[in-house]
């Protein structure tokens, strides 16, 4: 498929079949991530790969929705801040980074027929417990990963007219 349709089969998935992932389909996922660029070319993130058979509950505290527990794996996107690139006035880029490398994941698992939902309203105490995260590792964002129980919901988009500038602000 071409990045056009890619883009437009991405959606929020929010029902999921307990169907494993093959571990070359997981891989080819994880390569995506690799590749992402990241500021300098720094990579400072780490991707944790969490098998949800009998973590439920557990993982259920880092975000407390049945459907995050219901595919076969739970992918954790992570920084490690003191490894990031940083701006002349201190804006450090390690979430950009991470936000990067998250949605080169999420697009490879479209290409790949699995379903993802960018979490970001998670625990971040309970991510740091339940993942045992050690210091300067810092949990940026979570997705279930297996093969979607549901169908693409229509979806609203603003304009482009609504979302894009040119040259100046006004």
């Amino acid at each position: 498929m071409d990045f056009a349709e890619l883009i437009r089969r991405r959606y929020s998935v929010r029902a999921y079949k307990r169907d494993p992932v093959p571990e070359a389909v997981l891989a080819r996922v994880l390569e995506a991530a690799r590749l992402a660029p990241t500021a300098a070319n720094r990579q400072p993130f780490r991707v944790l790969v969490i098998r949800t058979e009998g973590r439920q509950e557990e993982l259920g505290r880092v975000y407390q929705r049945s459907w995050f527990v219901e595919a076969p794996l739970v992918l954790a996107v992570c920084s490690l801040p003191a490894e990031a690139w940083v701006r002349r006035d201190g804006k450090s880029y390690g979430d950009v980074d991470a936000a990067i490398v998250m949605d080169h994941l999420v697009l490879a698992a479209t290409s790949e027929g699995l379903g993802t939902c960018w979490v970001g309203a998670f625990d971040p105490a309970a991510a740091r417990e339940v993942l045992a995260l050690p210091a300067g590792v810092e949990p940026i964002a979570f997705t279930p990963l297996g093969y979607p129980a549901d169908q693409m919901p229509e979806r609203k988009r603003k304009t482009l007219a609504e979302l894009v500038r040119r040259e100046r602000w006004a």
